[in-house]
């Protein structure tokens, strides 16, 4: 299988383009805008991986992908909410209106990194949201609830080539279900806060959605649609999304903690989350990549 480097982010400077081509035996050079490159039938060498530190500094996301590999070719896109899809964590800004964010977000970082079990980080944070007014939550969403760069981009390009979304969180289901709604996705699972004489009870109904029911999840939608996990795009930032991840043929870490990065097909440091479509061939019979 033929593979072609993509380099995307910034403007890629010359003298490191050439030392690109030499390192990875390249047969060409593709520029394809915004600010994204392809070399096809690059090849992954140990003088590619000494140049790793270079186009990082250059804030260049880099991938090898399979030569040809077209949007179309997947029947679903499955992503995380909190960090990926959108640019906040929801909890957190629950958070600071309680006061409390300092305490929850250090929680949510810790749980992110894998340090702590995602039940048990949950557990800890909603007891400090207990008491607080649930009209917090409407602020939230309308006030500090912003999209990640790219998104509407990515899922509307992800919908017209027939793709299926589903938006997998270990948050909460008064945002999943608007976003849900406002976006056009098909499914969408989280976690539901208890509410009582309209303050949160510090408590969710029902099991936790964690890090394998988000996995449990995506596995049951691609044996419902009848996909393979080669048809299937996962996109989290965090180590509660590595189960997931790992149930789709291609793995996207976005922003993402390094342990995630390190497990993920590719990782998205720089880029928006419509970067994803400079690595596919998105357009039906024709050789042309955008974002």
């Amino acid at each position: 299988m033929t593979t072609t480097l993509i380099l995307q982010g910034n403007a890629l400077p010359t003298f490191l383009l050439e030392k690109l081509v030499a390192a990875t035996g390249a047969g060409g050079i593709e520029p394809r805008p915004p600010k994204a490159t392809r070399l096809p039938d690059a090849r992954r060498t140990p003088a590619f991986d000494a140049l790793i530190p270079a186009i990082e500094a250059e804030r260049l996301d880099w991938a090898f992908m399979p030569a040809g590999l077209r949007l179309q070719d997947f029947g679903l896109i499955a992503f995380d909410m909190d960090s990926t899809l959108i640019e906040i964590e929801c909890i957190d800004e629950l958070a600071d209106f309680a006061g409390r964010k300092a305490e929850v977000a250090a929680v949510t970082e810790a749980a992110m990194q894998g340090e702590i079990d995602y039940r048990e980080s949950l557990r800890r944070r909603l007891a400090l949201l207990a008491g607080l007014d649930a009209r917090v939550l409407a602020r939230v969403y309308e006030e500090r609830l912003r999209l990640s760069p790219g998104a509407r981009e990515l899922l509307q390009a992800a919908q017209n080539a027939g793709l299926r979304t589903a938006l997998l969180s270990g948050g909460f289901t008064y945002f999943t279900e608007r976003l849900r709604i406002e976006l056009g996705f098909d499914f969408a699972t989280s976690n539901e806060l208890e509410i009582s004489g309209g303050k949160l009870t510090g408590r969710v109904l029902g099991n936790i959605v964690d890090a394998s029911a988000k996995a449990r999840h995506l596995a049951r939608l691609k044996n419902e649609l009848g996909l393979d996990t080669a048809q299937v795009i996962a996109v989290g930032d965090g180590a509660n999304d590595l189960p997931m991840l790992a149930e789709a043929g291609l793995s996207v870490a976005y922003h993402a903690k390094p342990a995630t990065r390190a497990k993920a097909s590719v990782a998205l440091n720089f880029s928006g989350l419509d970067g994803i479509l400079n690595l596919l061939d998105q357009a039906t019979g024709s050789d042309m990549y955008s974002s």
